[in-house]
């Protein structure tokens, strides 16, 4: 009895020490080899990043591939992370290039992502500021109509709650056009959804 409260004692140490460790360190165990460490990254963002990739690629069984192959770069690659952005930001820039090309090994540069957009990991997202009954299709519907570059600053910003500067370091541009991006793309979703009747959003 005693070395079953032992090891249950143990275990709980050991889930206390995930908790606590952060992704920095993770990462620092994953170049050394460390297994456990990459357990434990898979499992905090493996949803995150595939939620991310499915909504350019658009197919499940492409998102999964393409998720299976971020987490081999992230073995393969841990000890060159710089520590210039967060762990997080880092994996959704190679989901990004994962998921580009793919898109363009199939001769498809289509981003729509009218059929996959969705809340991400329970995040608060404009979404929840509206009737959830009536309007959730009208949002994505209006989503959808943004240009593909638009798109993804509002997917990154809002359904990722990533900063300016953590959507510039993912897709590769300055703050400054993120901010441009953004202000034009809040734009065009309030006038989509003014013309829905919905004018409390996005303005």
């Amino acid at each position: 009895m005693q070395n079953v409260i032992a090891l249950n004692h143990a275990g709980r140490q050991g889930i206390v020490a995930a908790r606590a460790t952060t992704d920095e360190m993770l990462l620092g165990e994953i170049a050394t080899g460390n297994r456990s460490a990459m357990h434990t990254l898979y499992a905090r963002h493996n949803v995150r990043v595939y939620r991310f990739i499915l909504r350019m690629v658009r197919d499940a069984s492409v998102a999964e591939d393409l998720v299976s192959q971020v987490f081999l770069d992230v073995w393969r690659t841990a000890g060159q992370f710089e520590g210039r952005a967060q762990v997080s930001t880092w994996l959704l820039s190679i989901a990004r290039f994962k998921a580009l090309t793919a898109l363009r090994q199939r001769q498809h540069e289509d981003l729509d992502q009218d059929d996959v957009l969705e809340i991400a990991d329970g995040a608060e997202t404009p979404e929840a500021a509206l009737d959830r009954s009536r309007t959730n299709a009208i949002l994505r519907a209006c989503v959808a109509k943004l240009s593909p570059a638009h798109r993804e600053i509002i997917t990154l910003v809002y359904y990722h709650e990533k900063s300016v500067e953590e959507a510039g370091q993912i897709i590769g541009i300055p703050s400054s056009t993120v901010k441009t991006r953004m202000f034009y793309a809040r734009k065009q979703l309030a006038e989509l959804l003014k013309s829905q009747g919905i004018e409390n959003l996005a303005a």
